[in-house]
């Protein structure tokens, strides 16, 4: 389990991390949390169940990686949108953006969570004085983890200004004194993270 996923009996998935590793899982996570930004709370006295039919924005974000994460429904990004297009993707977005960052906070918490135990079980010395620490998730963490780490690989590569996955593998080649270097290694690893988890979920 060399710092991948493999798929566990019953379903789920397990990944063996070292501290390095889960660290940085984890502060990437706390910032995706960040930028998606916190829940809408009730106001005192209101009535909970009004927020679940609360209209959302119907403008794209003006930030290039929030763009990615809620992308416009209706356009074609190799052409300009016409009055249609745009009318069409407000609509959209005023009803599912609020509930697509709900699920996206939800998901990178599930993480930070993951790993919060999995880093107390080692300080308990659960994992036996192991340097790589197993983390073993359900099914349903694992999907979960699926779509953070999907959106944590379109953030990033909004920031290096990726757009394909050729471009990615480029990047590599960047010598290590170059200041993409390390946003580009955390690009890959996490999509080897994101392939093989796919892979566990597969029937």
């Amino acid at each position: 389990m060399p710092g991948y996923f493999e798929a566990v009996p019953g379903g789920g998935a397990a990944v063996a991390l070292d501290e390095v590793e889960t660290s940085i899982l984890r502060s990437l996570a706390v910032q995706l949390l960040e930028l998606v930004g916190p829940g809408d709370e009730p106001v005192e006295g209101e009535d909970p169940l009004a927020a679940l039919f609360a209209e959302g924005p119907s403008e794209a974000p003006t930030d290039p990686a929030l763009a990615r994460l809620f992308p416009e429904a209706y356009a074609d990004p190799r052409s300009e949108p016409d009055k249609e297009q745009q009318a069409a993707s407000a609509e959209f977005r005023r009803f599912t953006e609020n509930d697509l960052r709900t699920r996206k906070r939800e998901d990178a918490l599930s993480v930070v969570r993951n790993l919060d135990a999995l880093a107390s079980a080692a300080d308990e010395g659960d994992q036996g004085g192991e340097s790589r620490l197993v983390l073993k998730l359900t099914p349903e963490e694992s999907r979960r983890w699926l779509g953070t780490l999907n959106d944590l690989r379109l953030t990033i590569a909004s920031r290096l200004e990726i757009t394909d996955e050729d471009e990615g593998e480029m990047l590599l080649h960047l010598p290590d004194e170059d200041p993409r270097k390390p946003m580009v290694m955390a690009y890959l690893w996490l999509g080897g993270l994101q392939e093989t988890l796919v892979e566990t979920l597969m029937p």
